[in-house]
């Protein structure tokens, strides 16, 4: 591999945007070629990014542009694709959260990583979240003790549903948050989920034009007595200050940790109109440098691809992740408890 590793990026869309400005800014990576089905939006992340090859079929770009690896940033459902031809041209790979949507495509997928020896992380990038990784640290330290029980609410304002992303009805609020609720909470409890419970509602949306649920409920049982509730929804008011709604509490026999990440006091801004809470956590800039813990995951990536340390997401943390959320929402449907299959 060459000392400055040259990245490939399969979807234009605002995410692709940012991985094109992360790579760009990094000093020991390059965007090489971007890739969209629609050519004129490839053609429009290159000219502005700088990026030389743009294309609108990802196979000639992992044959054609030499590159050394590849993020694969299409829609929830759209991951499989691209990811297993990246592996099939020898690509080393990022994929946007969620790993797949079903249970065929994470099989499939892990036999062509697998197959072809390529290294592989999915941006579950929680875990780079200053609060968020300050409480595992505690729990590390065992601080806290033996966890006992846990509760996370990650939910999003109807305006994503609605008018951020195009694709709403073909995905779940569960593969868009869901999928980082289910992967921190087995990360802090170090632990596999053995059981869901899960109840859905729905109905806003749908009367919207959004062929989606609105809500999910969900109680997780770990293999080693644990127990988490989770709750991820996209119908909170628009008005709301963030654009997420976000509260994590952790319990256990010596101590109890607590985050509310939507109503923090680090910066609030106000004007006669209305109350806002600016993103200085997630996605920001620092004099023009991307900054905030979901850049940090992707220059994660790079950094230990070009280093050869293990990525802090490993494959099978995603691919149990997608087999959680595959259960909640069966249980969803059936409304009965679910064991997860692996």
């Amino acid at each position: 591999m060459n000392t400055k590793l040259k990245m490939a990026i399969v979807g234009a869309g605002i995410w692709g945007e940012n991985h094109a400005r992360i790579y760009q800014a990094h000093p020991f990576c390059e965007a090489v070629a971007v890739c969209d089905e629609r050519i004129e939006r490839a053609r429009a992340l290159a000219a502005k990014m700088g990026i030389p090859k743009y294309y609108d079929n990802y196979d000639e770009m992992f044959k054609n542009s030499g590159c050394d690896a590849a993020a694969i940033v299409t829609p929830d459902f759209a991951h499989a694709g691209p990811a297993i031809s990246a592996a099939e041209h020898g690509k080393h790979i990022l994929v946007e959260k969620p790993l797949a949507t079903t249970r065929e495509e994470v099989f499939a997928m892990r036999e062509a990583f697998e197959k072809n020896k390529v290294r592989v992380m999915v941006d579950l990038h929680n875990r780079w979240s200053p609060p968020f990784n300050a409480a595992r640290q505690s729990v590390e330290r065992g601080e806290l003790g033996v966890l006992y029980t846990a509760y996370m609410r990650l939910n999003d304002i109807k305006w994503v549903a609605t008018d951020m992303l195009p694709w709403a009805a073909r995905s779940s609020i569960l593969w868009f948050l869901g999928s980082h609720s289910v992967d921190t909470l087995r990360w802090f409890f170090n632990d596999e989920v053995k059981r869901v419970y899960a109840v859905s509602r729905e109905g806003l949306l749908k009367g919207l034009g959004l062929d989606t649920v609105d809500t999910y409920l969900t109680t997780l049982e770990f293999k080693n007595g644990g127990i988490a509730q989770m709750e991820n929804g996209w119908i909170t008011p628009n008005a709301n200050p963030c654009v997420n709604d976000i509260k994590f509490n952790i319990l256990g026999d010596k101590g109890m940790i607590s985050l509310d990440l939507s109503s923090h006091n680090l910066i609030q801004k106000y004007t006669d109109e209305k109350v806002t809470v600016p993103d200085v956590l997630v996605q920001h800039s620092v004099f023009g440098y991307p900054r905030g813990f979901a850049f940090e995951s992707i220059r994660s990536f790079v950094d230990c691809l070009l280093s050869g340390e293990e990525f802090r997401v490993s494959l099978e943390d995603a691919a149990h992740t997608s087999l959680v959320i595959l259960a909640i929402m069966e249980s969803a449907k059936q409304r009965q408890p679910v064991e997860v299959a692996y």
